[in-house]
C-alpha cells in the first residue's frame, strides 16, 4: 500500500511539472492586432498610428527589427518572461520554457516568428499573469538565453530591451484557450516599443579610460 501511495505522489508530483500556462507569441495577427519592434537612440514604448489598436507614438530615426540598415531579423532573439498574478514585480518574471524565437522581415518587419510560449512557473489555466517582451541581439552567438543576454545588456556588450509590463487573463491550460499577448482594446495587451542603444558600464568607461592612458604615454 506504501508503495502505491509514493507512486502516485511521485506521478501527481510529475504531472504538476508538467502544468503549465500558455499564451500565444505573435504580434502580428490580423485582423485582432499588431505591434512592432524597433531599435534607435533609445527605449520607448507605444503604438503608432499605423498599429492595430493604434496609438499616438512616434518612431522617427528608429529602425524596425528585420529591415535594411536594422538589426538582423535572424540574430535578434525574442522571448516572453513571466509570473502568475497581474502587476507582478518585474524581478518574478521568469523566461518562458519555450526557446526563444527571432524575427521577420520585408512587410513583417518589427513582428516574430510566432510560437505558443509555455511557463514553468505559471499555472495552466491561471486566471490572470503578468507578462513582458525581452527582445536582445544575439548576432555574436555567444547570447543564446535571456538569463545570459540581460546580463550582458547590463554590462553594456549588446542592444536589448523590454516591453512594458502587461497582463493577460484565462492562460491556456485544459479549459482555456491560450490567450494572445496582442489586444484589439486600446491600452490591453503588448505595446510596440524600441530597443535603445547600449550605454557604457562604469566598468567599460574605466577599461576605455585606462586604454587611452596607455595610448598616451606610449606616445610620449
Amino acid at each position: 500500500m506504501k508503495k502505491l501511495i509514493l507512486a502516485a505522489i511521485t506521478l501527481t508530483s510529475a504531472a504538476s511539472v508538467f502544468a503549465q500556462g500558455t499564451v500565444v507569441f505573435n504580434n502580428r495577427i490580423p485582423n485582432v492586432a499588431t505591434t512592432h519592434v524597433y531599435s534607435g537612440p533609445a527605449a520607448r514604448t507605444g503604438n503608432t498610428a499605423g498599429d492595430v489598436p493604434a496609438g499616438s507614438a512616434v518612431y522617427t530615426g528608429y529602425t524596425l527589427i528585420g529591415t535594411t540598415g536594422g538589426m538582423t531579423a535572424s540574430t535578434t532573439f525574442a522571448q516572453l518572461i513571466g509570473a502568475p498574478g497581474a502587476s507582478a514585480a518585474e524581478s518574478s518574471l521568469l523566461p518562458s520554457t519555450t526557446p526563444a524565437t527571432t524575427f521577420r522581415t520585408g512587410a513583417a518587419a518589427g513582428n516574430i516568428v510566432a510560437n505558443t510560449s509555455t511557463f514553468a512557473n505559471i499555472p495552466k489555466d491561471a486566471a490572470v499573469a503578468s507578462f513582458e517582451m525581452v527582445v536582445w541581439d544575439n548576432t555574436s552567438g555567444l547570447y543564446p538565453t535571456w538569463a545570459q543576454a540581460s546580463t550582458a545588456w547590463n554590462n553594456g556588450l549588446i542592444t536589448a530591451g523590454r516591453s512594458a509590463e502587461f497582463t493577460l487573463n484565462a492562460i491556456g491550460g485544459d479549459v482555456n484557450t491560450a490567450p494572445n499577448v496582442v489586444s484589439s482594446n486600446v491600452g490591453e495587451g503588448l505595446q510596440s516599443f524600441a530597443l535603445g542603444v547600449p550605454e557604457p558600464t562604469t566598468v567599460a568607461l574605466a577599461g576605455l579610460g585606462a586604454a587611452a592612458l596607455m595610448i598616451f604615454r606610449r606616445r610620449k
